[in-house]
């Protein structure tokens, strides 16, 4: 949660954490921009608070959870169709498999350092490199998915293509819902635009993880 005065269009942020019996504890103050806060209040399972100059700001563990897991199930359901994974070609699977284990570890050491905690600062410190190293390893395994499925995509049947397609663009809406999550405007890996267009709950649901 957060505290904030406004500096030149950014607020001065003071941010909670919140466990499990909804106890709260001061973690840090940031500056964050004024559109940032605006933008996260909009997201469902965030919540901003404000109270005279004072704004809270929550970050939903389970849900960096649910969208981490998602992007890995992202790359069993498209490896799963054996005629993208022949198309991609082995080195390729190997790139993807190695982006998909570094987001698991990611998403493991944040899981051991969050325990029973609901929300998180993503503005301390230690929880930040946390955040921000899930964030990268996911936007990097979107951008290898994107890359390696356009490359097979004139190899392979339609139906095959469109299993991978979904997949992908499901994972494209997962990592969109991170970046507004963190407060993160655009992309920091080149990824082609979703080629249809799906709710977070659709998309989580194609990739088989729970919803938040």
């Amino acid at each position: 949660m957060a505290s904030t005065k406004t500096f030149g269009g950014r607020e001065a942020v003071k941010i909670e954490t919140v466990d499990s019996r909804g106890r709260r504890t001061f973690l840090h103050r940031a500056l964050m921009s004024v559109g940032a806060v605006a933008a996260i209040g909009m997201i469902d399972g965030c919540e901003v608070a404000k109270n005279g100059n004072v704004t809270t700001i929550t970050i939903n563990v389970a849900k960096v959870k649910a969208y981490g897991t998602a992007l890995v199930n992202a790359v069993a359901t498209i490896l799963s169709v054996a005629a993208i994974a022949s198309a991609v070609g082995a080195p390729t699977v190997a790139i993807i498999e190695t982006a998909s284990a570094a987001l698991e570890a990611a998403l493991d050491s944040f899981a051991s350092s969050a325990g029973s905690t609901v929300t998180v600062d993503y503005d301390t410190t230690s929880w930040k490199t946390l955040l921000d190293s899930i964030y990268s390893d996911a936007e990097t395994l979107v951008a290898d998915l994107d890359s390696a499925i356009t490359g097979a995509s004139t190899k392979v049947t339609s139906s095959a293509l469109s299993t991978a397609t979904t997949a992908l663009d499901a994972a494209k809406t997962v990592l969109s819902a991170f970046q507004a999550l963190l407060g993160i405007t655009s992309a920091r890996r080149a990824i082609s635009p979703r080629r249809q267009g799906m709710t977070l709950d659709q998309a989580l649901n194609v990739l088989h993880a729970n919803a938040v």
